[in-house]
């Protein structure tokens, strides 16, 4: 206590201190009231002290004073305030505690503020008594030298220890009270919760998705490689076809990797990795968990599609067996999700008038270009359902930022900000650590997101 006190006798001056305009306005009323002349240098008035209370309380609804009032909190009380969560608009019940919290610090910071002001100077008085060697008047008594002299300073320093008492009591109660009033409400809480929450879902799902798209390369590069041994000796152009798909499977996977473990790498990564891993393992389609365990049954599956694109090899294609599109088993295919390179398709199949302006994007990670596509998708979805007229869709890479844009006239209602499409593309957004900006423009609504190529925490 006695490191922190003089740090909180500090706060409780910064409450007097804030408080002087309000006592000041209200010594002007009064005296306007009155009829009388006002004397802003007149010591403190208890029933302008009072009359004022309720206006702070009041301006304390509407003031944005939480930032302020946290800092001095942990700062100068040293009260441990967990920082409250930011959010659109302030609730009525984060308003009613900060306004409680303001009326309590200034109150007190007032009252001791001009404690302070008085009886330091007072003591300060009564130790020069001694010395002064003739009769002195001090607060309307008149001191003669003597032991009457001596007695003050000891009156003095009695008074001062209370002062001291006081301010330490005040600064203790006040640390209490300010992870009560300045913390999170329970709405902030439950709104913190479940964006935590939602983020978690967004991670699982960008783990569950590393999961397809590496297995789905891994077994492209397993496949291809039987099947390039098989045909070595016999045919090495093939093979060395072969190779290269293998090559380029493993770069991409080893790229879509790399990005994901980058994005989810926090100050608790490993716990996040491992609960992800797991998400992944368990969300796993039964069937594939037993092909993962069933690491014989592999093989065999290896040899019999190793066999199939090599005796085909010059007509593989024509029956969906190659090195570009080897998928598994009859009936099973572990293609990944959409990306940037099926934009075409996805606007041909909206049916609306979209002008595109696409760039090379063959730079672009998988993870990146996946949830690229998927904004875009949403993006379109909206400009099609809400607005008028032809759309623009703009992608293109610039430095190491992926650019998207869509415009479109007409004031797009279901994607404004709040609306469910833009709060699924900003979280997509986030969690990739971009920019999204989706707001109406004089000509209509726009959309506009900025992706980092490389995932750097």
């Amino acid at each position: 206590m006695r490191r922190n006190l003089p740090r909180r006798w500090a706060c409780l001056i910064l409450g007097g201190a804030l408080l002087m305009p309000y006592m000041m306005a209200g010594v002007l009323i009064a005296a306007q009231w009155q009829g009388q002349s006002a004397n802003l240098l007149l010591p403190i008035q208890i029933g302008v002290f009072v009359a004022v209370l309720p206006v702070v309380a009041v301006t304390g609804l509407f003031l944005p004073i939480r930032a302020l009032e946290v800092n001095a909190a942990q700062g100068l009380l040293g009260a441990h305030v967990e920082t409250p969560p930011r959010q659109a608009g302030r609730t009525w019940q984060e308003r009613r505690r900060t306004a409680a919290w303001f009326t309590l610090h200034l109150a007190i910071g007032g009252l001791l503020s001009g404690s302070t002001l008085a009886i330091v100077p007072f003591t300060l008085v009564t130790l020069a008594l001694p010395f002064a060697g003739r009769a002195t008047p001090v607060i309307g008594v008149v001191v003669e030298p003597g032991w009457a002299a001596v007695l003050w300073p000891l009156g003095g320093l009695a008074l001062l220890g209370v002062l001291v008492a006081t301010v330490a009591g005040a600064g203790e109660l006040l640390a209490r009270l300010a992870p009560v009033l300045l913390g999170p409400t329970p709405s902030e809480r439950l709104a913190a919760a479940e964006d935590h929450a939602r983020t978690l879902a967004e991670r699982n799902r960008l783990a569950r998705e590393l999961h397809d798209s590496v297995g789905h390369a891994l077994s492209v590069v397993t496949l291809q490689a039987a099947a390039a041994g098989r045909v070595l000796d016999r045919d090495p152009e093939t093979a060395r076809k072969a190779l290269a798909a293998i090559e380029q499977s493993a770069r991409t996977a080893l790229e879509d990797l790399d990005h994901v473990l980058g994005v989810l790498r926090e100050d608790d990564r490993a716990d996040a990795q491992t609960d992800a891993r797991i998400d992944a393992r368990t969300d796993a389609p039964a069937d594939d968990r037993a092909d993962d365990r069933a690491d014989g049954g592999a093989d065999d599956r290896a040899d019999h599609w190793a066999d199939a694109w090599a005796d085909d090899r010059a007509g593989g294609s024509r029956n969906g067996v190659g090195p570009e599109n080897v998928g598994g088993p009859a009936g099973r295919s572990r293609a990944p999700q959409a990306t940037l390179a099926d934009l075409d398709e996805l606007v041909a199949a909206s049916g609306a008038q979209v002008r595109q302006e696409v760039g090379d994007l063959s730079a672009v990670p998988a993870v990146v270009s996946r949830e690229a596509y998927r904004i875009l998708q949403e993006a379109l979805t909206n400009a099609i359902k809400h607005g008028h007229g032809p759309v623009r869709l703009a992608a293109a890479v610039q430095d190491d930022d992926l650019r998207l844009e869509v415009t479109n006239p007409g004031r797009g209602d279901g994607g404004r900000p709040g609306g469910r499409g833009v709060t699924g593309m900003r979280e997509r957004v986030r969690l990739l650590r971009g920019e999204l900006d989706a707001g109406p423009t004089e000509a209509g609504w726009r959309v506009t997101v900025r992706l980092p190529l490389r995932s750097s925490p």
